[in-house]
């Protein structure tokens, strides 16, 4: 157990579970009666209404005897949306976006629900009821019902003037955590749109994957949910940012960045342009990708804020954030020692470079589409510069080099994914990214390659990470042009045979239980 979830288990140990009534003066202004907000009385729970029996069953279980009660449940008609709704906001009242392991939990939910949509009928609970484990394991491995993070908010703020985006930035710079979650509270009471780009301005402020993808995942997870629990997923990210300002103050890990992106902004009177349309050819976007990958981060960020400035659509541009962020992957010389059993010397999975920048470049794409026009600007801008300044230790050349692509060149078209299947199985990342990217050359149909990988996402555990890699490179492969989409294939193919002999918890067991 870290010191962070010790010290807050102990402190959370003896409170007791207090009965809190819905409907109160908060949950009514913010439109969410009547399952999300009770007047606070001395730590008075937050509750969920119809749903609160579902997610306090993902608290009080154990993992292993949960597996057998969902298969249960299933069976009498209960569907995987509601166990993965369910899950988020017992996440969410568990760690409320500030232990570890708790939000890459929650940040895997909607990744695993997405990927059951690609299976047949019969295996479409797997990936769910493995982040289903991990979930409940963990909120049980700091004490279940006795250890929650999140409460329901008092409504103590007056009728005056909506508070601003910047004034909630300004709270979390201050670590004013009481002040930054209530300013929030103010903020969601009106457009849950507006709410969620004032939230941008926190996400702007620094470059941490966690941040942008708790984010992104959050109010993804609200297709789920219903809108009703905006205020308890979102308000994750509030906690998470100002709770990460101790850090950044210490090390000034902000300041730059805090200073470039008001004066990129300026600079290039972005706010004063209507977004672009103009559709840049293929060697442009090679060029931009390149720029982004290889250079300084200051100079990346300028480079995308003169893209905006000069009409190119949003979209090309955060697909060249993204061709950038694939080539930390694809260029990763392997872990140089071990960071532990499940992620070994040369290893490239769970959290490295090319995974976290990836998920981080998705991220950024996804809100620059749901966002106001100076947040989709912003969101570009930052995510260049969150992208870039990660190449200087990277290997020369990309994966697959050109000897890993000469061993391949004779294999027969239809016998690539066998013998890519077996090159995972061996952890061999160079052949297994050679074959993938050699039946992509071939313009092969894609789908028995994702379904290949799809299993592989779902049997191993993956350090965290391989739901929300797979959804990744699924959406990349979607959104890229067909001279570059094939990259994201390869570079997940290598990071499936990285993963591979590190069994996931509880998948066998499932397996079992849903008899497949």
């Amino acid at each position: 157990m870290s010191d962070y979830r010790r010290r807050h288990f102990l402190a959370d140990v003896g409170r007791g579970m207090l009965v809190a009534s819905v409907g109160s003066v908060l949950a009514q202004d913010l439109g969410l009666a009547p399952a999300a907000l009770a007047a606070e009385e001395g730590g008075a729970r937050l509750t969920f209404g119809a749903m609160e029996p579902l997610v306090a069953l993902m608290q009080e279980t154990s993992a292993d005897k949960l597996m057998p009660l969902i298969v249960e449940r299933m069976k009498s008609g209960t569907d995987l949306r509601e166990f993965v709704a369910a899950a988020a906001l017992a996440n969410a009242r568990a760690f409320g976006g500030q232990d570890y392991d708790g939000y890459h939990a929650l940040m895997a939910l909607l990744p695993a629900y997405q990927m059951s949509r690609e299976l047949p009928e019969a295996q479409r609970a797997l990936p769910v009821m493995k982040v289903l484990y991990r979930n409940t394991n963990h909120i049980q491995g700091v004490g279940g019902r006795s250890h929650e993070t999140l409460h329901a908010l008092e409504n103590s703020t007056s009728a005056a003037a909506r508070p601003g985006p910047e004034a909630l930035r300004e709270a979390a710079r201050k670590q004013d955590m009481d002040g930054a979650e209530r300013m929030f509270a103010s903020l969601a009471r009106g457009s849950l749109d507006e709410a969620y780009n004032d939230l941008q301005y926190l996400v702007q402020d620094n470059v941490n994957v966690h941040r942008v993808v708790l984010a992104w995942r959050a109010w993804a997870l609200l297709d789920l949910t219903g809108k009703e629990h905006a205020h308890t997923l979102l308000r994750q990210s509030v906690r998470f940012c100002v709770d990460e300002e101790t850090g950044l103050r210490k090390n000034q890990a902000a300041e730059p960045l805090r200073a470039l992106l008001p004066k990129l902004l300026d600079q290039y009177r972005l706010l004063d342009r209507a977004s672009g349309d103009r559709q840049p050819d293929d060697a442009w976007t090679e060029r931009m990708a390149h720029t982004i990958y290889a250079s300084n981060r200051e100079k990346a960020a300028d480079a995308v804020a003169a893209a905006l400035a000069d009409g190119i659509a949003p979209e090309a541009i955060g697909e060249a954030i993204s061709l950038a962020a694939n080539q930390l992957v694809l260029h990763d010389p392997g872990r140089a020692r071990a960071d532990s059993d499940a992620k070994p010397k040369g290893s490239v999975h769970g959290a490295s470079v090319g995974v976290h920048a990836s998920d981080a470049a998705n991220a950024w794409r996804n809100i620059t589409r749901v966002a106001n026009r100076r947040n989709a600007m912003a969101s570009l801008i930052v995510g260049a510069y969150h992208t870039a300044g990660q190449a200087g230790s990277l290997n020369p050349q990309a994966y697959p080099l050109a000897e890993h692509r000469e061993t391949v060149k004779n294999v027969a078209p239809d016998a690539l994914l066998a013998e890519a299947e077996s090159a995972i199985k061996s952890n061999d990342q160079a052949r297994a990214c050679a074959l993938v990217h050699r039946y992509g050359e071939l313009d092969r149909p894609a789908r028995p390659a994702f379904d290949l990988l799809l299993r592989y996402a779902i049997s191993e555990d993956g350090a965290l990470h391989a739901e929300k890699y797979y959804r990744t490179v699924t959406e990349e492969f979607a959104s890229t042009r067909a001279a570059f989409r094939w990259r994201h294939l390869a570079a997940l193919a290598r990071v499936t045979a990285s993963e591979h002999g590190h069994p996931a918890p509880g998948v066998a067991a499932s397996r079992l239980l849903l008899g497949v």
